[in-house]
Parts: C-alpha cells; structure tokens; sequence
C-alpha cells in the first residue's frame, strides 16, 4: 500500500500526475490519499500531523509524503526513513523528524538514484513516486545509508493549530495523553475546558478533547469552532492547568 500526505490541494493537476506514476510502475499496489492538504510549506506542522495519523497503517505501508518549500535546492536531499517497519519517501527536510523521534526502530537512507528527466520543481512525481513505486514492488533503489540526523523541526508537542478541518475543527499539536482532562485552553480571551464527546455540551458550545488519532482538538458541538473562535493556523495555545 502507498498512502499519499501532501500539500499539493485536492484541486488541481499534481496529485494526478504522481498517482499516474504509480499507476505505470506499480498498477496492483493500492494507493490512499491520506491528505493532500496539508498545511502548505510547514514542515512542522506537516511532521506532526504525519506521525499523529501513520500508526492506523500497518506494517509495511510506504508513505509518498511531499512537503517540499525548497524543492530543486542543494541543500534538501531526497531522502527513505524506515520507522518501525513502516517507509516515508520524500525531502529530508524535517517531515520525517517527528515520525522518527517517536519511533524504536529507525532506518535512514539518501536516495542517490535519479530518473532520466528531473523537473527542478516537480520531484513528487519525477523521483519520488518512482522510488515509492519500486519500494512497493520489492525493489530497493539506489541509496546510501544515513547516521540518525539531528531533527530539523520541533519534534516536542506543538502548542498551536496545525490544521482545520472541514467542520471547522481545530486540531493542535499537543498530544491529547500529556494534558490532564482538568486543564483547560486559553486562546486569546477564550477559555476552553475539555469534553469526551460533542454530545457532552450544549449546542454551538466550543470545547476541546481527544481526537481519534490522540491529538487536542478545538471544536463546537454542531459549530464551525474556527469561525465562531476567529481561529487559524498556527495561533498559539496556553494551557491553563486544573481548572475548577
């Protein structure tokens, strides 16, 4: 299985273009989009999201992850992690940090294969999906193996939104296991106090709990919590603890 974790947008040519890839290369390999709009440019946010929602895959899946600002630079190498049986393709620049930090068993490799034609901008498609491809197909390409680098991005608890959904839902980069269910939020003026359910508040109430993938969640019940709260990306998030 190939899952793909981009920032390329659900609209648009590229998503296409790297499944038609993979199609050519690897036809019988199931491919899932996981989430292909995720924060644009932010590595950070990106690597937390990506270590939130890998642990529901099971061994063995190969993540096509393209978060890439720097894209064609020097600087960014191509890079394979292997975390505790699972693969991530795509740039070393910090995507993977997160994912690696949390993992026990951890591999890294740069990818020095190169296809014969390679866009300056489009490396989703022209190397990585090919590797993610024959990595799915039993083949490994080209690599040399790597020492653990140094993480590139915070791979601590974030205490900021990281993405909103289509509900309008908030979701931090504080994991949900580290806060006591006493603690509350504050954003700006707003306090929020932890609930188990939607159900468990009134209607249009805002609130925050425990997602589904362990994470803080800002949401209202039947409300757009982005809207009714004037949140965004990256808006910061103080915890208040054990409020009565």
């Amino acid at each position: 299985m190939i899952v793909l974790f981009t920032d390329f947008g659900d609209g648009g040519p590229y998503v296409g273009q790297m499944k038609a890839v993979l199609a050519q290369h690897a036809p019988a390999v199931a491919v899932i989009d996981l989430l292909n709009d995720a924060p644009a440019f932010d590595v950070t946010a990106s690597a937390h999201l990506l270590a939130a929602y890998m642990g529901s895959f099971s061994v063995g899946t190969i993540f096509l992850a393209i978060i890439d600002p720097t894209v064609g630079s020097a600087e960014r190498k191509p890079v394979i992690a292997k975390v505790d049986g699972r693969y991530f393709v795509g740039p070393g620049n910090g995507l993977f940090d997160v994912v690696a930090a949390r993992g026990s068993e951890v591999q890294w490799w740069e990818i020095d294969w190169r296809p014969e034609s390679l866009s300056h901008s489009f490396h989703g498609r022209d190397l990585f999906a090919p590797v993610a491809a024959r990595l799915a197909m039993g083949e490994f390409p080209q690599v040399r193996l790597l020492p653990f680098p140094r993480p590139s991005v915070d791979t601590g608890d974030l205490c900021r939104i990281i993405y909103i959904d289509h509900y309008g839902n908030a979701i931090t980069g504080l994991r949900a296991g580290k806060l006591d269910r006493r603690s509350g939020l504050r954003l700006g003026e707003t306090l929020l106090r932890y609930a188990r359910t939607f159900s468990s508040v009134p209607h249009g109430q805002a609130f925050w709990y425990e997602n589904a993938n362990g994470l803080v969640e800002i949401a209202a019940n039947q409300g757009h919590a982005a809207r009714l709260l004037s949140l965004g990306l990256g808006d910061t998030i103080t915890i208040v603890p054990e409020l009565r």
